[in-house]
């Protein structure tokens, strides 16, 4: 391979925050030795630090973590490591994570009640006496494979497709079965199980028969359920070794098989030139945990670094001809051997100081290292690379060519600066000990040599000119990856200036409705949440947000309260009352409320009086909602205006409808439930009155694709409700004090530890005053639409993307409410975590 220099044009990434510890008189957070982060998909970063006390001159081993939101808001935890950690690894779904320390001792983390800012050692392992070098969970055998080159086609299925990949371990049925494996340092390998039933299975064993020191090690995983496990005495004068690792249960015990695998000798240390220049090897990783064929190793001394990509593949065995006489080798008959060859190599770098590899599973079928040139430059190809001098490179994962540079405070700038112009920096330089990739590849995380947090945008073309559109189409690109995935977006909102907000808003609807009716359905909530936290970005959308959110309200009122109906009889048709319901909504188009309910069977929505009164509060969200938007109805040219969007939906108008009359059916039963209105004349039937103009408007907007004006004397209706009910004031949104609008002018936002900022806001922010109410005023619960008073003292929840608040512990006993809280007991509306507030919130 011809060795690639890292030369390149300066930019593609930038600082977007940074987040320092306060300096205390007594004690200091000072960076661990190794330091140690993880970014899980929920966009959670875990890092280590070591808390020094001057008094007692010990040190504490503490986690840290943080969502990349609120990254003031970290969550320390004495970890109760007695030796420094030395790994930390986020399961699949972000909410466990594993810490490893130089004991040996493995600690499994759980959120405490779902909260991102609350956490708990639930259950560990331990190799007495062991430092683990290498630790990570066993696959769950789901893999997803993106096309980066068919971005551009219309179905999902064709950009990610479903890779046939088997689990490490599987349980009765074919479930995946949970559990990590760990390296130590002594050449021991050890599993750990979780049964169902909450009990450990642990087994050790050597990795080969000749136990040997292993200073660097990192784990993969093959399609066919087998562990990679690749090893490194810290010499590159010694191989890099690799085993296979087979997992089983065999009579209730966890039994490890063990096989070597071809290794190799770094090409640096067979190169005259360099044969004695790099005498360490000081970073070992696989390009991917689902990727064992691939791996990057680093070799340093004390001031350079030498980078080396190498692929394991399988070559033909040349049969000598005596043995081609006898019996001629034809086709797949020859015999085959793997054998790693170098992919790429670079030419002599400043020391690497941490390395970072992209976690976007793409598919690279050109292993001929041609990439196309529209997706060259695509963030997910790139992985980065920290050096002593403060900079950070992203260059290619298989050519390591560069793609992107940063230049820290204190790194060396281009050659061709000025030497005069060059700041000296005294003592000694600032770099990042730690760092991690998002899992789109478009933020880097670094934890420096002061135990500072830094957060690095990285443009979606790396710094190169691309025009808008292909911009553009890598940010929906990786919009759709998240929405298939449920992997959180934040990272992609980094990149969302005000004036792309209507355009990706537009071109993810249009992406959506390609998709068949099952998939639209099952990201039917995905989507609504993920076109609001777009509308956020933009003061000129603001108000679609209000309507986002509240559709994602009205979906989960009316599958709440539908699923509540059950079937008079139980030898029912193929239909629910809920899905017959809807249909004979859709077919009766009356006006009159009543005679709508005539074709309903009301056996069937017959419940107890105790439910029927616990769901008044949001019944009566149902009841005020309808009326401001009739009220509203005359000002319709104005799009600012919360509520202009369900004005011309006419599916949403129809799920009002339907749950009106749903309402009207319980309202016989239990009057009380009924939602409350103040008329101007007691004789005032109210839910007659807004069905019949609900139902003229659902009219006009039915079909899609024949949407017509309201008429004059609908209009005319709509403007005399004012005068015949009062019209309630509608809480739109919660108050959101995260940081994402605060980045959209580009200028480093300088955070603490421990102290919410008192930030100068976006533009955006000032326009959410209209919408959120002001402080000092009563709260609300959001979800339970209950008024917690001006300073609650119940202990709330808040949502760590929309911000959206609730009681963190249920005032309610009936069932048909805890159904409805159950809903919300791991993410909120739009899908984010939540975060336990302090009582002094208010």
């Amino acid at each position: 391979p011809v060795p690639c220099p890292l030369r390149g044009r300066p930019g593609g990434m930038d600082l977007a925050y940074v987040c320092e510890w306060e300096k205390k008189p007594k004690s200091n957070h000072c960076p661990s030795i190794p330091l140690v982060c993880a970014w899980s998909c929920r966009n959670l970063i875990a890092f280590t630090t070591d808390l020094r006390n001057e008094e007692e001159k010990d040190l504490t081993h503490m986690v840290h973590i943080i969502d990349t939101e609120h990254p003031w808001d970290v969550y320390s935890v004495n970890s109760g490591h007695t030796e420094v950690i030395t790994c930390l690894e986020w399961d699949q779904s972000g909410s466990r994570l594993l810490s490893a320390d130089a004991d040996g001792h493995i600690k499994c983390w759980s959120m405490t009640d779902h909260l991102a800012n609350s956490w708990e050692n639930t259950v560990g392992s331990v190799v007495e006496g062991d430092p683990v070098v290498a630790l990570s969970w066993l696959h769950n055998g789901v893999k997803l494979a993106l096309h980066v080159e068919k971005s551009g086609a219309s179905n999902f299925g064709e950009k990610f497709s479903r890779v046939k990949f088997s689990p490490s371990l599987t349980l009765f049925g074919g479930k995946p079965m949970e559990g990590w494996i760990a390296v130590t340092i002594s050449g021991l390998v050890t599993v750990s199980l979780l049964k169902p039933n909450g009990q450990v299975l642990t087994a050790t064993e050597s990795l080969c028969r000749l136990r040997c020191r292993v200073a660097l090690a990192d784990v993969a995983f093959t399609g066919g359920g087998n562990i990679v496990v690749a090893t490194s005495d810290g010499s590159s004068t010694s191989p890099v070794q690799f085993y296979k690792v087979c997992v089983s249960v065999v009579n209730e015990k966890c039994k490890i098989d063990t096989e070597i695998l071809p290794s190799l000798f770094m090409r640096c240390t067979t190169d005259p030139a360099r044969k004695d220049k790099y005498p360490a090897i000081t970073h070992l990783k696989f390009l991917a945990r689902d990727m064992s064929e691939q791996v990057l190793l680093c070799a340093s001394n004390q001031n350079n670094s030498i980078v080396e990509c190498w692929s394991l593949r399988k070559e033909g065995l040349p049969v000598n001809n005596i043995f081609q006489q006898i019996s001629p080798v034809v086709g797949d008959k020859q015999p085959m051997i793997l054998k790693w060859r170098i992919l790429s190599a670079t030419n002599d770098l400043d020391r690497v100081s941490a390395v970072a590899l992209p976690k976007l599973p793409i598919s690279l079928t050109n292993t001929d290292l041609k990439v196309a040139n529209d997706t060259k430059f695509f963030p997910g190809l790139g992985l980065a690379l920290a050096f002593h001098d403060g900079s950070v490179h992203i260059v290619h994962r298989l050519s390591l060519q560069m793609m992107a540079v940063f230049y820290g405070s204190s790194s060396q700038r281009p050659v061709d600066e000025p030497t005069l112009k060059r700041p000296r920096t005294a003592g000694p330089l600032v770099h990042f000990k730690a760092m991690q990739l998002s899992w789109t590849s478009l933020a880097l995380a670094g934890v420096d040599s002061h135990g500072k947090l830094s957060m690095l945008r990285i443009s979606p073309s790396m710094g190169h000119v691309l025009d808008m559109n292909m911009s553009l189409r890598h940010l929906l690109f990786l919009l759709e990856y998240c929405m298939v995935t449920g992997y959180d977006w934040w990272d992609i909102l980094l990149h969302v200036q005000p004036s792309m907000v209507q355009n990706l808003v537009e071109k993810l609807h249009e992406e959506y409705m390609r998709q068949n009716a099952a998939l639209q359905q099952v990201l039917s909530t995905r989507i609504v949440a993920m076109k609001a936290s777009l509308c956020k970005l933009s003061s000129s959308t603001i108000a679609r947000v209000c309507d986002y959110h509240a559709k994602l309200f009205l979906i989960a009122i009316s599958c709440t309260l539908k699923s509540l109906l059950r079937p008079h009889f139980l030898n029912t048709p193929d239909k629910s009352p809920g899905d017959r319901l809807t249909e004979i909504c859709s077919k009766i188009t009356d006006v009159d409320i009543d005679k709508v309910m005539i074709n309903l069977k009301t056996e069937e929505f017959v419940l107890e009086m105790t439910t029927l009164q616990s769901l008044q509060q949001l019944i009566q969200w149902v009841g005020d909602f309808v009326l401001y938007l009739l009220a509203s109805l005359p000002n319709q040219g104005s799009p600012v205006r919360p509520g202009h969007s369900f004005l011309r939906d006419g599916a949403s108008l129809g799920m009002f409808r339907e749950l009106m009359v749903v309402i009207r059916i319980w309202g016989l039963l239990k009057p009380s439930c009924l939602p409350v209105y103040t008329a101007t004349s007691d004789t005032q039937d109210s839910m007659s009155l807004l069905f019949r103009l609900l139902t003229k408007l659902w009219l006009c907007c039915r079909e899609e694709n024949h949407i017509t004006e309201p008429d004059d004397a609908l209009i005319d209706e709509c403007c005399l409700l004012p005068s015949q009910l009062l019209i309630p004031n509608i809480d739109w949104l919660p108050i959101n004090d995260g940081i994402i609008s605060k980045l959209q002018n580009k200028q480093l936002v300088r955070l603490q530890f421990g102290k919410a900022p008192g930030l100068v806001g976006h533009t955006v922010s000032s326009q959410f005053d209209a919408f959120v109410r002001a402080p000092g005023q009563p709260k609300i619960d959001h979800l339970r639409r209950l008024h917690l008073g001006a300073y609650p003292t119940e202990e709330c929840k808040s949502c760590t993307r929309c911000g959206c608040v609730t009681m963190l512990k249920s005032p309610n006993k009936v069932t048909a409410v805890k159904q409805w809280e159950q809903r919300w007991i791991k993410n909120c509306l739009c899908g984010g975590l939540w975060r336990k507030m302090p009582l002094s919130y208010s």
